[in-house]
C-alpha cells in the first residue's frame, strides 16, 4: 500500500509539474506573439526611415557631383517680348534631357551599388557613406537593428540580437527639373531650379519587407532675370533611368 501511495504521490507531482510547464510555454508563445505583432511595425517603420535617409543621401550626392556640368544659361529659354518683357519661360529640351539622363543613370548605378554590395563602384564625392558601416554596406545590409529599438525606451534601444536590414530598388528612377519663380526687387524675377529625384524601392527584413517610395527635391541653381514674372512658364520636365529595362 505504501508503495502505491508513493507512485500515486510521485504521478501527481509530475502531472503537476507538466501542467505548469504548458501553462509557461503557452503564456510564453502568447507573449511573444503579443510582442511580435506590437514590434515588427516599429521596427519596420524604422528601418524604412534609415533607408530613405540613405537614399535622399544618395541622390543629393549624386546630383552634387554632377551639378558644375550642369550650366543654367543653357537649361533654360526666356522668350521677350519687343519692349524687353519676359512672355515666355521654358526649358530648353535638349539640354534638359541631357543633364536629366546623366543624373538619372548616376542616382541609379550608385542605389544598385549599395543594393548588391559593390561600394567600391559607387561614383559619389569622397567619404558620402562616411556615417555608415562598410563592413555591412559590402554584404548589402544598410544596417543592423537592435530590437531593443521596439520598446520605444532610449536605454533599451541598443539592446537585443540585431536585424539587417537590405534595400531593393524596385522601378525606374524618375527624376525631373521643376522651378520655383517669384518676384526678385524691382522688375526682376527670381527663378529657382530643382531636381525632382522619386525611387521605389522595397525595405527587407528577415521576416517581412514593405515597398517604400521616397521623394527628394534638390536644389541646384538660382537665376535672376530682368522682367517681370511671365503669366506662363514652363514648371516641369522628366525623364526616367532605363538601366533596370536592359
Amino acid at each position: 500500500m505504501k508503495m502505491i501511495l508513493k507512485r500515486k504521490k510521485k504521478s501527481h507531482k509530475f502531472s503537476f509539474v507538466l501542467l505548469i510547464f504548458t501553462l509557461v510555454v503557452i503564456m510564453a508563445l502568447i507573449a511573444i506573439g503579443y510582442y511580435s505583432n506590437k514590434s515588427v511595425p516599429l521596427i519596420m517603420n524604422y528601418a524604412e526611415g534609415e533607408v530613405k535617409k540613405l537614399v535622399v543621401l544618395v541622390i543629393n550626392k549624386a546630383v552634387i557631383k554632377q551639378i558644375n556640368n550642369v550650366d543654367t544659361d543653357d537649361v533654360f529659354d526666356i522668350t521677350y517680348n519687343k519692349d524687353g518683357e519676359i512672355i515666355l519661360i521654358d526649358f530648353n529640351p535638349k539640354r534638359t534631357s541631357e543633364a536629366l539622363s546623366v543624373i538619372t543613370n548616376l542616382i541609379e548605378i550608385n542605389l544598385r551599388a549599395i543594393e548588391e554590395g559593390k561600394i567600391d563602384m559607387l561614383e559619389l564625392p569622397d567619404n558620402s557613406l562616411a556615417a555608415y558601416d562598410t563592413s555591412l554596406l559590402e554584404k548589402g545590409i544598410i544596417l543592423e537593428i537592435p530590437t531593443g529599438v521596439a520598446s520605444n525606451i532610449a536605454l533599451l534601444s541598443n539592446l537585443g540580437p540585431k536585424i539587417p536590414v537590405k534595400l531593393s530598388i524596385t522601378s525606374d528612377v524618375s527624376t525631373g527639373f521643376s522651378t520655383d519663380v517669384t518676384e526678385y526687387g524691382i522688375n526682376n524675377a527670381l527663378i529657382k531650379l530643382y531636381i525632382d529625384v522619386e525611387v521605389s524601392a522595397r525595405v527587407i527584413l528577415p521576416i517581412i519587407s514593405d515597398e517604400v517610395t521616397i521623394d527628394a527635391s534638390v536644389p541646384i541653381a538660382m537665376k535672376v532675370i530682368q522682367g517681370k514674372i511671365p503669366d506662363y512658364y514652363m514648371n516641369g520636365f522628366s525623364t526616367k533611368s532605363n538601366i533596370i529595362n536592359e
